[in-house]
């Protein structure tokens, strides 16, 4: 059945068709370098593997609008030297930064076989990876920032600056990934049978705080040179799963 979650055919034959989709599409758009590549698609047949296909339209939704987030006022972006890459694709230190912690959360849904629960604790990882990237990618176009610990003005794209615009993108990214999971969750069952909206709530918090999370780590240690972008942002995903998964009592 494609409504049944890990290791079962109906499953698989959905996941590999959004995996070749993810390699015709990622590669005439640029979304990935050639590492980058290899590590998403990994990282897709992992989570589509054991959790479900639903959650890999999850991850591939953070994706997708990440990438068209980084492509917004691009050369402008560029000429201010505050894009990652030449042309906005991502590497595979990015993915497995953004990645990691939801691959982990999937591999405890399904070990301990708690994929309903499992599902908002994936969807909170993710929600604090779309917050942080969508906050970076439209609040550095901001020139109304300020230092997230001192509320002092900075320049735009400082780690740990913080702009009415990025805030505003932040809470857009994590409410999407929210609504998606309460969709999902709609729709196959997932939480119990429950379509309640605790679960979206604490998802699109966690999303959200998580973001402000990275900000201060930006700000605190990466600044200082004792993190870095990769290590921050796992940092921030870690929290704001540890504390949905805590909440919901997973695994």
């Amino acid at each position: 059945m494609v409504w049944d979650p890990g290791l079962n055919q109906g499953n698989l034959v959905v996941v590999v068709g959004l995996i070749a989709a993810l390699l015709l599409l990622s590669t005439r758009a640029k979304v990935l370098d050639k590492s980058g590549l290899v590590a998403a698609v990994v990282l897709a047949a992992l989570v589509g593997g054991l959790g479900h296909w639903t959650w890999l339209l999850l991850l591939l939704s953070f994706l997708a609008s990440s990438h068209l987030a980084t492509k917004h006022r691009f050369e402008e972006k560029a000429a201010k030297g505050m894009s990652e890459s030449g042309d906005g694709s991502r590497r595979w230190t990015n993915v497995v930064a953004n990645g990691g912690m939801p691959g982990l959360v999937v591999l405890f849904a399904f070990f301990f076989d708690a994929h309903d629960a499992g599902l908002w604790v994936f969807a909170a990882s993710v929600a604090v990876a779309t917050s942080d990237t969508w906050a970076s990618e439209f609040g550095c176009l901001d020139d109304r920032v300020r230092m997230i610990t001192t509320l002092q003005r900075c320049e735009p794209g400082l780690n740990g600056g913080v702009s009415p615009r990025g805030q505003a993108a932040a809470f857009g990214g994590a409410a999407l990934i929210s609504i998606l999971a309460f969709g999902i969750a709609a729709v196959t069952g997932d939480g119990s049978g429950s379509t309640s909206v605790y679960e979206p709530v604490i998802v699109l918090l966690a999303g959200f705080l998580g973001c402000q999370l990275d900000s201060v780590l930006g700000a605190v240690l990466e600044n200082r040179g004792l993190m870095t972008k990769g290590t921050v942002n796992a940092a921030s995903i870690l929290v704001g799963s540890l504390g949905v998964a805590l909440l919901l009592g997973f695994p």
